[in-house]
């Protein structure tokens, strides 16, 4: 692969670890990309987590893909520029089946999240409002979260894999017991191949990194994908090469390679 005209970076994982915000080498190494290409956040967090992100990073042009791809906001103004949503009743009732006992939360497009119960504190950005079941599956959302209190990440995974939707698409969590749906169709690699198509980038041309479940389709879509080292083995297993650790600065490792 030649230089990368355009590099999609998922966020947690990749830019940041935990809490930490992105060390000196990582922002180095984003700022260098920027210099030569086009550089976009592609997240799972809402538009108010990756303002965070954004801020954090310092990139102030183009766009940013949050809820796996299903919101576009401006990354300048902060705007919101479109926002994809369904109708998460159906999907609520199944995930309330296989899952009992958990807790969901519908974003709430700049402002926050209206959630079923109490989430643990600190996982959510913006305004929580408690509004019950029937008030999360009343409102159409570009992301509907499960969480299930007092289970793994493999507990929750197991219980998924019997699970398939006609209207969502449904990606996991490695660190959480956390399920999250989006649209069907939607997905980082859809709103990337958008982005791309109007900045006249080939796919051949795009570099994404990532660790997560939600990055797998925009790392094989990418035309080159990069797994963080951190990352489950599937995730390793669609991306074109492997980079160190968010912990080692493996972001930071991945675009030196071209920058």
């Amino acid at each position: 692969m030649t230089r990368p005209r355009l590099v999609a970076l998922d966020i947690d994982g990749t830019v940041v670890h935990g809490r930490r915000p992105p060390t000196p080498a990582v922002l180095d190494a984003i700022a260098a990309a920027s210099a030569h290409a086009e550089v976009m956040l592609c997240t799972g967090r809402t538009v108010i987590g990756a303002a965070a992100a954004l801020d954090q990073v310092g990139l102030r042009r183009g766009v940013t893909l949050t809820s796996n791809g299903a919101v576009e906001m401006d990354t300048a103004s902060r705007a919101v520029r479109s926002v994809a949503r369904f109708d998460v009743r159906a999907g609520l009732a199944r995930l309330r089946a296989t899952f009992p006992g958990a807790v969901f939360a519908g974003e709430h497009v700049g402002v926050g999240q209206r959630v079923s119960g109490p989430f643990p504190d600190g996982v959510l950005a913006g305004t929580v409002t408690e509004v019950g079941l029937d008030g999360v599956a009343d409102r159409p959302t570009p992301k509907l979260i499960m969480y299930w209190p007092g289970r793994t990440p493999a507990e929750t995974a197991a219980r998924a894999a019997r699970l398939r939707f006609d209207d969502a698409t449904m990606t996991l969590d490695h660190e959480l017991p956390w399920v999250t749906l989006v649209p069907a169709g939607v997905s980082k690699a859809s709103g990337l191949a958008r982005v791309a198509q109007r900045l006249g980038v080939d796919r051949s041309e795009v570099l994404a990194v990532g660790d997560g479940d939600n990055d797998r389709e925009m790392l094989r879509w990418a035309g080159h994908g990069v797994a963080m080292g951190q990352a489950p083995p599937e995730v390793h297993a669609d991306a074109d090469s492997s980079t160190g650790t968010v912990a080692e600065d493996g972001l930071a490792a991945a675009l030196r390679r071209w920058f």
